[in-house]
């Protein structure tokens, strides 16, 4: 969900070593685009891996955040159980009744299909060359290295411990400041759940991974109509790099989450929040909650913004096995120790999927 290096399939090389680059929303606007040009197509995969599970209708789990924060202890506890159901099972739930206002919601999905509505050269300003720059605007996901572009065009920003925003379109800032700042509560929630979901006790993943400190990311993926959604690409399968990622998205589907085998649609519900487990997760629960693999798909007819929300440790944080969770037999402790920083580093610089990346860290 976020714009951290995935792992594309197996692509077509380009038919031109100099390619012009544009955005992906651009292109999908040119006058009688009937086709995508050739380094936008990858190779069709054609293993039974890569097929769509047709029976997911209310496959994905719930979870009711009143419940979760409820001081009803009787509901707060069954709340407890499916989230580590789903953390377990899963990796991925639906969140809904959160808290944060629908026309909140509404304000922040504008507010950032405004800035793609920019100039090319306003947009451009914002180009990033690390992967730490506050603020980061792009197509594909290295476009000027890429052989294959991913039709995407993508707004990364830091939002914590430092909030970083660009300065248009005009509000944009105290829009994002204010839902940014709902949903930095609303993850620490989260976490507390999810500690005590894994018999750490509410407040353990909030000190053992500096949340005061966390490393929060706000980004927006959009999606233009793609004239041969069949062979584009919107993003590869991947994982995100922290903790647990909070997604929000327009009614459009295109998301979809790899659970038993096969790929699973997560079709949107209204006014609901798409919640993923990411690595660091995985590390520090010994792998008992499994980081999410998910990718995005495209359409013909419609644009998809996807908003997620990264929360990751503090930067400097050594994320490590909890050890109650190893027990030096059974359940040995599954990951070398590397800072954050560290962490998302290598990731960039191998550019590998969620399973090699850290499969890269085990001891």
């Amino acid at each position: 969900m976020d714009t951290v290096s995935p792992v594309a399939p197996p692509h077509q090389e380009a038919s031109s070593p100099q390619l012009k680059i544009t955005s992906a929303k651009t292109l999908a606007e040119s006058t009688n685009l009937a086709s995508i040009p050739s380094h936008y197509a990858f190779t069709t995969p054609t293993s039974g891996d890569q097929a769509v599970h047709p029976d997911h209708d209310d496959s994905i789990p719930v979870i009711d955040f009143s419940l979760l924060s409820s001081s009803n202890p009787d509901q707060r506890c069954k709340a407890v159980s499916d989230l580590a159901k789903a953390c377990e099972d899963w990796g991925i739930f639906m969140l809904i009744n959160h808290g944060v206002p629908e026309s909140q919601m509404k304000a922040t999905v504008d507010v950032l299909m405004g800035f793609f509505d920019l100039t090319e050269e306003r947009k451009n300003e914002f180009q990033g060359k690390h992967l730490l720059d506050p603020i980061m605007y792009g197509t594909s996901f290295r476009a000027s290295v890429d052989k294959v572009f991913l039709w995407r065009d993508f707004l990364k920003m830091m939002v914590y411990p430092k909030f970083h925003c660009p300065p248009k379109p005009e509000g944009m800032s105290e829009v994002l400041a204010e839902y940014t700042g709902k949903l930095r509560k609303l993850a620490r929630e989260l976490l507390k759940g999810v500690s005590e979901s894994l018999g750490l006790g509410p407040g353990y993943i909030d000190e053992a991974m500096n949340i005061d400190s966390s490393l929060q990311i706000l980004a927006a993926n959009l999606y233009p109509p793609c004239p041969q959604p069949e062979l584009a690409v919107g993003l590869p399968s991947h994982s995100d790099i922290g903790l647990l990622t909070i997604l929000m998205q327009n009614d459009i589907g295109g998301l979809q989450v790899h659970h038993g085998g096969k790929w699973v649609k997560v079709d949107p519900i209204p006014n609901a929040f798409v919640v993923n487990t990411a690595d660091q997760l995985e590390i520090m629960s010994n792998g008992k909650y499994k980081s999410a693999l998910h990718r995005a798909v495209v359409n013909n007819k419609t644009t998809r913004i996807s908003i997620p929300f990264s929360t990751g440790p503090s930067l400097d944080t050594v994320v490590v096995p909890a050890e109650q969770l190893v027990d030096g037999k059974h359940n040995q402790a599954t990951d070398i120790s590397m800072n954050y920083k560290e962490y998302m580093e290598f990731k960039q610089s191998t550019v590998l999927h969620k399973g090699l990346c850290l499969n890269q860290v085990k001891i």
